[in-house]
């Protein structure tokens, strides 16, 4: 009465190594090389930053995302950048009305890539911004 019963995985594991074992199978084959994933490019300067920040949320705005109800804090925007959001969420759904969603994303894109340009990044507004820690 001590011993536990066999568990349906329990058995199933045992199978599948007396399947490997008995087809020749074995660890000692050299493992396949390990491939270096390439790097995707970051943004680098306050105004790519803000770029690919904001459109990012405004773009999941519009798409309805999950986690779009985000504050301002918790997507990592500061205050001028979350006015860049504001302004690109409502520009793109005007733009989705009229002529759909594919071109109201790229209509924030171009928005947000300007604003954010003519703003430096807008990044001074709020104290609690910090630029991203490097890939690492």
């Amino acid at each position: 009465m001590g011993t536990q019963p066999r568990t349906a995985a329990r058995c199933g594991g045992v199978a599948l190594l007396t399947a490997l074992a008995l087809s020749g199978c074995s660890t000692s084959t050299p493992p396949a090389p390990r491939t270096t994933p390439t790097p995707v490019s970051s943004p680098s300067s306050p105004a790519q930053i803000c770029t690919s920040l904001v459109s990012y949320w405004a773009e999941e705005a519009l798409k309805g995302g999950k986690w779009a109800g985000l504050d301002w804090e918790q997507k990592g925007m500061s205050n001028d950048q979350y006015k860049i959001h504001e302004d690109a969420v409502a520009a793109g759904r005007e733009e989705q009305r009229t002529a759909g969603l594919d071109k109201a994303l790229e209509l924030v894109d171009r928005f947000v890539a300007q604003r954010c340009a003519e703003q430096n990044g807008a990044t001074w507004s709020s104290e609690n911004w910090r630029p991203p820690s490097p890939p690492g």
